[in-house]
């Protein structure tokens, strides 16, 4: 299978399948803008900054004696996202390894996507590749970025000031319990 070269956002799925084609490609991962979006506002990606890109198209033969329109699609791309624990930047590497159905029109991807486990998407002359890598990047952002072990020790909040001789409210309202505990008659 040879790889071909084309422009990322102008895939012919069809041909590209009819083929068994494969396209691949780098860019500055800036260039997704909404996957930018969610890095650490002080470790933004920039020009050097790269995500890969791998899509192959396969026909499949059906049962029914016809075929269906495939892409398997793989990419790579490494996004510093903010800490939960510490709020540094923690570097994410982001794997998307997904295959899509494509279908002839909106309709029929509705009726089958309910009906199936794959995604459908529907067949154009014309589609961005790279919009759909961004997709699936931001998909496989986790949802809780953290450090292993963060590079510096987390700071502790320090006791309110006088918390020590504030007393206890569980005390305290045992206590008034007591005292206003009706007598037996």
């Amino acid at each position: 299978m040879e790889t071909e070269n084309t422009d990322p956002k102008s895939v012919d799925i069809a041909a590209l399948a009819r083929r068994g084609g494969c396209v691949s490609g780098s860019a500055s991962l800036a260039e997704l803008v909404r996957l930018s979006e969610e890095a650490h506002p002080e470790a933004k990606p920039g020009a050097d900054d790269l995500y890969r890109w791998r899509a192959t198209g396969e026909n499949r033969a059906t049962r029914a004696g016809g075929s269906e329109t495939w892409l398997h699609l793989e990419a790579d791309a490494c996004l510093s996202l903010v800490c939960q624990r510490c709020l540094k930047a923690v570097e994410t590497a982001l794997r998307v390894e997904r295959s899509f159905r494509f279908v002839a029109d909106e309709q029929q991807a509705q009726a089958i996507d309910a009906e199936i486990e794959e995604d459908v998407l529907v067949l154009s002359r014309s589609f961005d590749v790279t919009e759909l890598v961004e997709d699936e990047c931001l998909l496989a952002l986790p949802l809780v970025p953290r450090h292993d072990v963060c590079p510096q020790p987390l700071a502790v909040a320090p006791d309110p000031v006088g918390s020590e001789d504030r007393p206890n409210p569980f005390r305290v309202l045992g206590e008034l319990k007591l005292r206003h505990k009706p007598s037996p008659n």
